[in-house]
């Protein structure tokens, strides 16, 4: 088995050891196991049996595993819980051609009803909310005129990477020039012009109507999603038809009535997050899983966790300093495993930028 889980020796994450996430990774790959099939595959050979079967009662006890009769012997396949904390190696994960992964092709109808209501441990969610504090204590009281050059910054440095991650290639200087001076650059297609045109007009929404977004529902997913594909020939609403995701054999669901019921399962779980964070988060990893349209699904997940931030008073992101493989391979790990590990990472790194390096309230 390659090392697909983050191997840290003695490593604690969301309650889980470096041993148990092995285990889990183990599951992962290939499951359902006995036991004994488990052990065999351990990378540290003076693990005992023993000592397998009593990791294999915790993680039973921390609802990450479930147990099942198999004959005269028990049998153990990841849970949900299990698959959204699993500490996997996005990059070593992705680096195999993507038929010869081991992750789920299928919809799984059980994720977000099964959804942990806390997918932040206490550090994480202590981490976020002091650089909130911080965040609010800066933005206070601004001058008028530093406020409206803040929020021109943020706005030009959203709209350009959110584009790059989607392939856009207009520069940072582009992008500031397109938004300020109305100046196309030269030698790129209209589309991208109007992409960024697009993400401004976005965050203005959601930054002037941010108490709409308290949460996520129906109406303003789709009402977002129609601002970030105005004039780019793409239609609107729920899609009706099937669609791929490039370099996974994830594939979403294509029935328009099961994409309504994975809004509504989706909007709900998001609903029972404890934090504005963990909404945002899930949010914006809920929405890529769903694909609920036929394009324009990152974008309007990007602009969906910043609208549930605003909306709290917490900081929006620009993902100005996120690597782009980064973030599509933590995205990749969720569509086709369900790990919000890796993407939490990216997240927490983002916010914290984004309280340090903003001042937009």
């Amino acid at each position: 088995m390659i090392g697909y889980w983050n191997n840290v020796e003695g490593f604690v994450r969301d309650g889980i050891t470096s041993r148990e996430q092995q285990i889990l990774a183990i599951l992962l790959e290939k499951q359902p196991l006995q036991s004994s099939e488990i052990h065999s595959r351990m990378t540290d050979e003076e693990v005992s049996l023993v000592t397998i079967k009593r990791a294999l009662s915790d993680l039973v006890a921390k609802q990450l595993i479930i147990a099942a009769e198999s004959g005269r012997a028990t049998a153990y396949t990841v849970s949900t819980r299990g698959r959204v904390f699993a500490a996997i190696d996005a990059g070593r994960y992705c680096a195999v051609e993507p038929d010869k992964r081991f992750g789920m092709r299928r919809y799984n109808f059980d994720l977000f009803a099964d959804m942990p209501q806390a997918i932040l441990s206490d550090a994480e969610r202590a981490v976020l909310s002091e650089a909130t504090i911080a965040y609010v204590h800066k933005t206070a009281d601004l001058p008028p005129a530093i406020e409206k050059k803040e929020l021109e910054r943020l706005i030009i440095e959203l709209s350009w990477k959110s584009s790059r991650i989607e392939g856009n290639t207009y520069t940072l200087l582009d992008t500031e020039r397109l938004l300020l001076e109305h100046t196309e650059a030269a030698g790129h297609d209209h589309q991208e012009a109007q992409m960024i045109l697009n993400h401004k007009d976005a965050f203005t929404f959601v930054h002037t109507n941010a108490q709409q977004f308290r949460t996520l529902n129906r109406a303003n997913l789709e009402q977002l999603h129609a601002i970030l594909v105005k004039d780019m020939g793409v239609g609107i609403g729920l899609r009706t038809r099937a669609v791929g995701v490039v370099g996974s054999l994830y594939q979403p669901l294509e029935n328009v009535y099961q994409i309504q019921e994975g809004v509504e399962a989706l909007s709900s779980a998001v609903g029972r997050m404890e934090t504005p964070y963990e909404k945002a988060l899930l949010a914006l990893l809920g929405i890529n899983y769903l694909q609920p349209f036929e394009d324009g699904n990152k974008r309007t997940s990007r602009l969906m966790a910043n609208a549930i931030l605003l909306a709290y008073g917490c900081a929006p992101l620009s993902y100005r300093s996120v690597d782009e493989n980064e973030y599509r391979e933590a995205i990749l790990v969720f569509y086709e495993l369900n790990s919000i590990v890796p993407f939490k990472k990216i997240f927490i790194d983002q916010y914290l930028f984004a309280a340090q390096n903003y001042t937009v309230r």
